[in-house]
């Protein structure tokens, strides 16, 4: 769909406001309301998530990380296998059901044996593997649904509705946990995802009578081999390096976990403390990020282009990691980690979805997942063991300047990928 200036079109304060044409807004607010659902659902059971991971032993959190890679592993083929046969309308319905179910699976689990340490392991293993997919699906059909020009005006809007959810999901869960306990926590979080769907249904009938046009019909299977994401990144250099950005961010959000399960256990012994730290930093990365995402991320990517988005985050967490390296305290390390988690979410995770509204639906629901969950986990394990390496043959602050010079490379690899798409888009 040719994209006419949203002022001209568009009337009213709310579509000013946001940057939307008219006939824009309800797919704005649908995609906003799914991505609020879906992130509601996650991040009422991250600060669990991460308690559990802390109860297995932060000694052992390279172990979870790796177990994450080699589940990750295993479900991308099954995932390619479901991509090449289901119809993409039908794909997010079918792959979020399945979700569902695991997570009833689990609830059930908890309840029986809420102390079993190995259902704890395998459940922060199980939630590590599906955040991503779930949120990687769910942009694919956004790419799907968006022409390039609407998805570098409207992603950062819709994005916000993931803050949002990501406030909510904490704030829910320190108000419900204690009535329903962690396995009612997972049954509610699996209604929410559920939920999803309906926003899912409005979208495509939105994208039949106003979206993007495409030769390829969102009823059409995308077809070719479970493994064709992998082979796509193999033998096409401009996936490479957004593989090779994603590694380098991985490597980089790796390095600070694992600082801040070491610092949080030494600083709040207690588990409830814990889980209400973990809470508290989550719900004042997700406070920060709606306003930028809402009013200033599509007008930086329209303004000054995608490359600032990319390069931007990974320019401060080089500071960031400095500054760990001088006082590696609780205070200087939530500065970071709530600074290098908003950029993420109000600029990276947007302009790294913007890369791929150019490309075909093969690329777009395989190559694009396999980077969101295969390469970013992979990166993790990777990452996980060479922070244990580096921190116990050397000082936690030769691992921060470790991790700013990865940063400094992950900057320039941002700017790089940043630029040949703004050329792109002309």
């Amino acid at each position: 769909m040719a994209s006419e200036a949203p002022a001209a079109v568009g009337g009213g304060f709310l579509a000013r406001l946001i940057a939307a044409e008219r006939r824009e807004i309800p797919a704005v607010v649908a995609g906003f309301l799914l991505f609020f659902l879906l992130f509601t659902s996650y991040f009422m059971l991250r600060p669990v998530r991460e308690t559990f991971g802390i109860a297995g032993g932060v000694d052992n959190l390279q172990w979870l990380f790796t177990g994450t890679f080699v589940a990750t592993l295993l479900v991308v083929p099954l995932y390619g296998w479901a991509a090449a046969r289901v119809p993409r309308r039908r794909l997010l319905p079918v792959l979020y059901g399945l979700c569902a179910l695991v997570m009833a699976g689990f609830a059930l689990s908890l309840k029986l044996d809420p102390a079993n340490i190995w259902v704890a392991r395998g459940f922060y293993i199980w939630l590590s593997v599906m955040n991503l997919f779930v949120i990687s699906i769910a942009w694919s059909v956004m790419a799907d649904l968006f022409a390039p020009d609407q998805a570098h005006r409207l992603f950062g809007q819709i994005a916000a509705g993931a803050s949002l959810g990501g406030l909510a999901g904490p704030v829910l869960s320190g108000f419900l946990v204690g009535l329903l306990g962690e396995a009612g926590l997972l049954a509610l979080s699996a209604v929410l995802l559920l939920s999803t769907l309906l926003c899912a249904r409005w979208l495509f009938r939105w994208r039949d009578r106003f979206g993007a046009t495409s030769a390829e019909p969102a009823s059409q299977r995308i077809g070719g081999s479970i493994w064709a994401g992998l082979t796509l990144i193999a033998r096409t250099p401009y996936l490479l390096a957004i593989a090779a950005f994603v590694i380098l961010l991985a490597t980089a959000s790796t390095f600070l976990y694992f600082e801040q399960a070491r610092i949080v256990q030494a600083t709040f012994p207690d588990r409830a403390d814990q889980t209400r730290v973990f809470a508290a930093i989550d719900a004042t990365v997700q406070s920060l990020t709606i306003g930028i995402q809402i009013f200033f991320t599509g007008r930086v990517a329209r303004r000054l282009g995608v490359s600032v988005l990319l390069a931007g985050v990974p320019a401060l967490m080089m500071l960031g990691f400095g500054l760990l390296a001088l006082a590696a305290t609780f205070p200087v390390l939530a500065f970071v980690m709530i600074v290098r988690r908003v950029g993420e979410y109000a600029l990276v995770r947007p302009g790294r979805e913007m890369l791929f509204t150019r490309v075909d639906a093969e690329t777009r629901y395989k190559a694009k997942n396999a980077i969101d969950t295969f390469v970013y986990r992979g990166g993790d394990a990777v990452a996980g063991w060479v922070y244990t390496a580096i921190a116990g043959i050397a000082s936690v602050g030769t691992v921060a300047l470790a991790g700013a010079g990865l940063a400094a490379l992950w900057a320039a690899l941002g700017l790089g990928i940043g630029r040949r798409h703004d050329r792109e888009r002309g």
